[in-house]
């Protein structure tokens, strides 16, 4: 079962999420950037899904956190994409999703991402195992 970090300040999106993704895994949710990085230091994530616009610190920062320090795939949702989906995906967002979106495609782009993200965990050790 993999683990889901959704940040959104919107509670209604937040809890959409969470519904159609807490069935096959662990989700977690966070109201505000500075909460799920706190999040992010104390859980293992799978994936990371968030909304640019929030109070405080907004999702481009979290996406630089992660990038800084994690390999972690991250999904990045606004209703602004004029402004920010080149930024996000300059910085390494894996998916880009202007609201309102397709919920099958928002669960595609998931799928994509554990497996990506599952496939570079197997490969990892293997890796190291072949340079010893």
């Amino acid at each position: 079962m993999a683990a889901i970090l959704l940040i959104d300040d919107n509670r209604v999106v937040r809890e959409t999420l969470q519904k159609l993704f807490s069935e096959q895994h662990q989700c977690h949710t966070a109201d505000r950037a500075e909460q799920a990085m706190e999040l992010l230091e104390f859980q293992n994530y799978d994936l990371v899904i968030t909304d640019v616009s929030m109070p405080g610190l907004g999702g481009l920062e979290v996406l630089r956190h992660i990038k800084r320090r994690h390999a972690i795939p991250v999904i990045v949702i606004s209703g602004r994409p004029d402004l920010y989906e080149d930024a996000a995906l300059q910085i390494g967002a894996f998916a880009f999703f202007s609201k309102p979106f397709r919920i099958e495609e928002l669960e595609t782009a998931v799928s994509e991402a554990l497996a990506m993200r599952s496939q570079s965990t197997i490969e990892r050790p293997r890796q190291v195992l072949g340079e010893s």
